[in-house]
């Protein structure tokens, strides 16, 4: 099992990140054995139009490489039209995350980009990713169904191509050392119920979208205790099993680390996966101007 593809990658364009040009992290992905990359930085509502758009001229300068094929993407939260909306009344000074108190529990979910606007960014794919509750009340249970929510919204909107880092969490509940031990889900994955695993496995299916096994902000984090990882990687296993399309993305922001690429690799196999199991031939078709075959 070895790691030749990478669709996640953030460079110093990206909001939450102020390093590392487009050319050096794709020598080092070259470096690392990688043969495909997507570079992917963060749109969480238009106000971060101006760094996608700088991040698409950088891409358009990158030189050829012989043994790396390159992609643009883009990583989207998924957020809320109340926000989108106070946003374009020019209500809020420097929303760089948007919104994040004040908006209706359960309101109308959104993306911060249309296909106009996808088309003349020259967008190849389209990553949603899932970064915080929607205003509802802070319980483990309400963070369940607010995510949960939100995954069945990016599975079945037709712009989404790819599901970001599932069950991703940062936030509350979280340790004076940085880490999380317990809620929402850390001391015990399994207290998310398996219908709600189930429901989103057929929605993507159904529309035929890629779930991501994410490598720094998932597998490796180091925040995350290792019971944790453990039994996220059994809920990998479980999505494989049910012929779930899964792709891989590091993550990364502002740098790019072979060796976190081989323990990833390494993890993987020893959970039984297989270069195979990952549907890396789905993106051979990616056009510059069309996105995904």
């Amino acid at each position: 099992m070895k790691i030749s593809f990478d669709f996640h990658l953030h460079s110093r364009h990206s909001c939450d990140t102020r390093k590392g040009s487009l050319e050096e992290l794709a020598n080092l992905a070259a470096a690392s054995g990688i043969t495909q990359l997507g570079f992917s930085d963060h749109l969480h509502t238009p106000y971060n139009l101006p760094d996608l758009a700088s991040s698409r001229q950088e891409y358009l300068s990158l030189p050829s490489f012989s043994s790396l094929k390159l992609y643009f993407g883009c990583e989207l939260s998924c957020v809320s039209q109340w926000e989108l909306a106070e946003i374009a009344a020019g209500k809020v000074k420097d929303p760089v995350y948007g919104i994040r108190e004040g908006g209706p529990p359960g309101g109308q979910m959104a993306l911060g980009l249309g296909e106009e606007e996808i088309k003349q960014l020259g967008l190849q794919y389209i990553i949603g990713g899932v970064h915080w509750m929607l205003y509802e009340p802070l319980t483990p249970e309400q963070a369940i169904r607010s995510y949960h929510r939100q995954y069945l919204f990016l599975a079945c909107h037709p712009l989404v191509d790819i599901i970001a880092h599932p069950w991703w969490w940062q936030g509350a509940w979280m340790d004076s050392d940085h880490c999380y031990r317990s809620y929402p889900w850390f001391d015990n994955f399994r207290r998310i119920p398996i219908s709600l695993h189930q429901e989103f496995i057929m929605a993507v299916k159904e529309n035929r979208k890629k779930v991501e096994v994410n490598i720094s902000a998932m597998l490796l984090n180091p925040r995350y205790p290792e019971s944790f990882k453990r039994q996220y990687l059994e809920y990998l296993s479980f999505l494989r099993q049910q012929a779930v399309f899964l792709t891989i993305g590091s993550d990364f922001h502002g740098f790019y680390n072979p060796l976190a690429i081989e323990r990833a690799s390494k993890i993987l196999e020893g959970a039984g996966f297989k270069g195979e199991d990952f549907w890396q031939l789905e993106f051979v078709g990616l056009d510059k101007n069309n996105g995904l075959s």
